[in-house]
This record gives structure tokens, C-alpha cells and sequence, in this order.
């Protein structure tokens, strides 16, 4: 008995350190999201994410054997082959909003989602709700203007939000390359634009008859539209995914109408609409028939935003692309 003890008792100094940092763990990371600061004890072994790019996000860093699921899909748009291939295996979790059941039936420890993407401010889940149940939440950067009046979206909104997943996971050097992919690719556009005399005027569609839906200066095609050298018409609406009058549109004439390729309407069937539109005939657009298609990953934040621009660019200034 006595020989156990001393053989013991060197290791009670490194067992009374080992339960230390098991209860306060070295590693515990703190980041923005929005106007909170969120803390994360461990890196996250069952995240939830929730709509396509979040999920994409998630997927580019490597961690879909790190996520217990996934929301907000199928209810909404349908997914490329390729997407659906990469999420083979991983349950939808709610084919739109999630419930606080969903989430707590998955064993979720961690949730990746944003206002108007997955939550709702009053609504049962929020970073409050969630937060009760010891699960942190990370929110989308571009979708903090709904709690952060005034907030305009941009492009380091992406960056910061692949940086601070890198933190959050633990992966900060596939983060810090991804990042760095896009930079590299917006870059370019930006070289191959150089100064040029004006910027086209575009309008964001993607979807709606009687009011047309489209972009503010408070969602992600802003900074995009303005990367690819043009000018976003609804830029004056304080809003991220709005409402708009065909009067307003009219008055601004846009010249190139972007078209966002998602739901239950082909972006062919919403071109063919809009061409029809009795109130939209005179308008520039319309006349000369040019639109850009962009699927919903591509004008939502995410990683598709550099193709994005490089698309929307090469339309807005054929000339700059064709040498």
C-alpha cells in the first residue's frame, strides 16, 4: 500500500494540472459575430449548419465528418449534383427553419446560421435560446444588419467569416488558404477592370411578380455588383434581401438585369417573365436583352462569390476581358 502511494505520489502535481485545463481549457477561442463576442470551450464535433453556403463553408474546410447535420435546403432551392454528392451521408436536419427540437435531438454543440438564414429575431431559435442549452452560435456576418442597423455588407464579410470558422474549428490554415484563393481571384478582375468611365447600372431579380425581390446595399450582391465594376440600382433601399416597386425599377433603368437561379422558377422562366412585363419594355435591359444568371450559392456569402464576380464582370465589361 504504501509502495502505491509512493509511486503515486509524483504524478498528483501532473493529475491536478490535467483536471485543471480539462475544467478551464487552454485552447478556448473567442470571436466576433456581430455585436456579440462568442466563446468556444472545444473545437465543435456536431455542428449544425443551416442554408446552402453556410453548409458549403463547412464542407471547404474540411469538416463535414465534424457536423451532425444541416438545414434550410431542400425547402428552399434544389441543390446542384455536385453539392448533393458532397453532403451524401449527412442528415437534413428541417427542410427550412430549424425548431429547438431538431437541434437538441441532434446532439448539436455548435450552429452556424444567420438572421433571415436559420433564424428570426423573436423567433425560438436565436443565439439567446440557444445559448441556455450551452450550444454558441456563430451568426453569418452579412446577416448581422438586421441587429446591427446600418451595417453594410462586403467582401471581408466572407473573409472574416471563413477566418473566425478556422479559429472555431481548428483549422486555421485551410481557412487562411481559402481566404486567400478569393483575394487572389478578385484581384484579377480588379487588374483586368483598371479605371473604366462608367459603371452599368444593374438590377438584381430573383424572384416575385405583383413586387419584385431583389438586393440593398445591406446584402452580399452590393459588394459584388460594385467589385465587377457596376452599380447595384436598389444601392439607396437600407435593406439586405428587399422589396421593391416596377416603378422604381423603371425610373432607374437598369442596363443589365441579374437573375438569381434558384426555387421553383427556371432562370429561364424568370427571364421569359420579365421580358413579358408590360411595365419593363422601355427599359435598357429589356431592350437589348442582356442578363446575368447566378445561382443562389454564388449571390449569397460564400466561397462562389469570387466566380461570381468574375462572371458578373466579364459581362458588365466585355471589352476588358476579351484581350
Amino acid at each position: 500500500m504504501s509502495l502505491c502511494h509512493s509511486r503515486l505520489k509524483p504524478l498528483l502535481p501532473m493529475l491536478w494540472l490535467s483536471a485543471l485545463f480539462s475544467a478551464s481549457p487552454a485552447w478556448a477561442v473567442t470571436v466576433t459575430s456581430c455585436d456579440r463576442q462568442v466563446t468556444v470551450e472545444q473545437p465543435p464535433q456536431r455542428a449544425v449548419s443551416h442554408d446552402v453556403n453556410m453548409t458549403a463553408m463547412l464542407l471547404a474546410l474540411g469538416l463535414k465528418e465534424r457536423m451532425a447535420g444541416y438545414t434550410g435546403i431542400s425547402g428552399w432551392k434544389t441543390l446542384d449534383p455536385s453539392m448533393r454528392e458532397q453532403l451524401g451521408g449527412l442528415p437534413e436536419l428541417a427542410a427550412r427553419y430549424p425548431s429547438l427540437e431538431n437541434l437538441l435531438d441532434a446532439g448539436t454543440d455548435f450552429v452556424f446560421a444567420g438572421w433571415n438564414y436559420g433564424m428570426r429575431i423573436g423567433g425560438e431559435v436565436t443565439p439567446a435560446s440557444l445559448e441556455r442549452f450551452g450550444i454558441p452560435v456563430y451568426e453569418l456576418s452579412e446577416s448581422c444588419a438586421h441587429v446591427m442597423p446600418g451595417r453594410v455588407a462586403s467582401l471581408d464579410d466572407v473573409y472574416t467569416d471563413l477566418r473566425n470558422l478556422g479559429r472555431i474549428f481548428a483549422v486555421e490554415d485551410r481557412a487562411d488558404a481559402l481566404v486567400q484563393g478569393m483575394q487572389a481571384r478578385v484581384a484579377a478582375v480588379q487588374a483586368r477592370l483598371g479605371e473604366q468611365p462608367s459603371r452599368p447600372r444593374v438590377f438584381v431579380y430573383d424572384s416575385g411578380e405583383d413586387l419584385p425581390f431583389s438586393a440593398g446595399r445591406q446584402g452580399m450582391p452590393q459588394p459584388l455588383i460594385v467589385a465587377a465594376g457596376g452599380r447595384n440600382v436598389t444601392d439607396g433601399v437600407a435593406g439586405s434581401w428587399i422589396k421593391v416597386g416596377w416603378e422604381s425599377v423603371v425610373e432607374e433603368d437598369p442596363e443589365v438585369i441579374l437573375i438569381v437561379d434558384y426555387g421553383e422558377r427556371t432562370a429561364a422562366q424568370k427571364r421569359d417573365f420579365l421580358l413579358q412585363h408590360p411595365a419593363l419594355q422601355g427599359v435598357t435591359a429589356i431592350r437589348e436583352q442582356r442578363f446575368v444568371v447566378l445561382p443562389y450559392l454564388a449571390v449569397t456569402p460564400s466561397l462562389d462569390n469570387a466566380a461570381a464576380i468574375e462572371t458578373l464582370a466579364a459581362a458588365l465589361h466585355p471589352e476588358a476581358f476579351a484581350r
